[in-house]
């Protein structure tokens, strides 16, 4: 397009040409939309279960990432009925490894009170959905639009994205995001909410990324004020970053023949009801490993991996030393903690954190 043409097309507001902006993402969407396994395919009425368990797995998580999981949830518990009758136990093992452990949680949870108070069919009204247990105000407008059809906006990342540089807004986030909601809000169209929900879901995910986005194949190129501008990937403007904390800590891997020691943390807080190696954990500042050693769950003859496992949380930065013994064979479990085979570790509803840790321990050759 020549810069003349750009020009004048970033001085005209995206919101004037409402209709040809839906027209044109509905029909790009027809051509080019993903096949998913929790999608259902054209002309058939979404699942609420499947859109359900799609929209929390794929909370800060990718596409790819979550497929497996989905497949495995979806095999083993086809409905919010199975779901609720598993044992928390089962969900949080069949979770570990796709992070953001308090979703599984609530997930539960949710299935629990959609068959208790709702007989197993899900609530149709978004202030019903925000009501359950792990759904927010993006799970809900997105189950119902895409398994109910109701005219709302679904604003996620992707979404603002598309936002901010559908109309070049230059508020920062997180302060853009009532305006960012409301740019999309007003886009909805009546007709085919849900495939709209989707439609921007896709263009973020495949088109309009983060990092070099591919403008020339976006069906809202001719209607982009910041693709007008030249710059688009400067689009959505970010406050600056805060400084992610770190903290240290240690995992202690006692061997008793074949097993290993394992214990369960807390149902709520930090990697709740998974299971873990016994971890301490302190603010890097306040860090002395000497007094650390001193909360070890059994007395033993210690040694330290070279390298600390690392892991980055949401929240802070984590560096983990890993200290190994092995224990008579008499050696008894310490309260709240118990002995697992090494075979069965993989049964186990373990983090990924933990799972660095095995991978660590093994690559020691201990």
């Amino acid at each position: 397009m020549p810069k003349r043409s750009r020009a004048r097309l970033a001085q005209q507001p995206a919101s004037e040409k409402r209709a040809e902006i839906i027209a044109a993402l509905l029909a790009w969407y027809d051509r080019q939309r993903r096949v998913l396994p929790w999608r259902a395919e054209p002309g058939r009425r979404p699942d609420p279960y499947v859109v359900w368990l799609s929209e929390i797995m794929l909370q800060q998580t990718t596409v790819k990432a979550v497929k497996p999981y989905f497949e495995t949830f979806l095999r083993l518990w086809p409905n919010v009925a199975a779901l609720a009758k598993a044992p928390r136990e089962a969900v949080m093992r069949q979770w570990a490894g796709l992070g953001y452990y308090s979703r599984a949680r609530r997930l539960h949870a949710c299935a629990q009170k959609i068959v208790a108070e709702y007989g197993g069919a899900f609530p149709r009204s978004e202030t019903a959905l925000r009501a359950l247990p792990g759904i927010g105000p993006y799970t809900a407008a997105a189950i119902a639009a895409i398994a109910f059809g109701h005219k709302t906006a679904a604003v996620d990342g992707n979404v603002e994205r598309l936002m901010a540089r559908l109309y070049a807004i230059d508020a920062p986030l997180p302060a853009a995001r009532p305006l960012l909601k409301d740019k999309a809000a007003q886009l909805v169209p009546a007709e085919r909410p849900g495939d709209f929900a989707q439609s921007l879901m896709d263009l973020g995910a495949t088109l309009c990324t983060p990092r070099r986005p591919k403008c020339a194949s976006c069906p809202l190129h001719g209607f982009c004020r910041a693709a007008a501008l030249g710059t688009p990937e400067t689009w959505p403007r970010r406050a600056p970053k805060v400084q992610r904390p770190r903290r240290r800590g240690i995992a202690f891997v006692l061997r008793r023949g074949d097993a290993l020691l394992l214990r369960t943390r807390p149902p709520l807080g930090l990697l709740g009801g998974m299971a873990e190696f016994p971890t301490t954990l302190s603010r890097e500042e306040a860090y002395d490993r000497e007094r650390a050693l001193r909360d070890a769950p059994l007395m033993a003859d210690y040694r330290r991996l070279t390298t600390p496992v690392a892991h980055v949380f949401t929240h802070f930065s984590l560096s983990l030393d890993v200290f190994l013994a092995d224990v008579a064979q008499q050696t008894e479990a310490p309260l709240g903690c118990r002995w697992v085979k090494a075979a069965d570790l993989d049964a186990e509803a373990l983090p990924s954190l933990m799972r660095k840790v095995v991978a660590a321990v093994t690559s020691s050759g201990w």
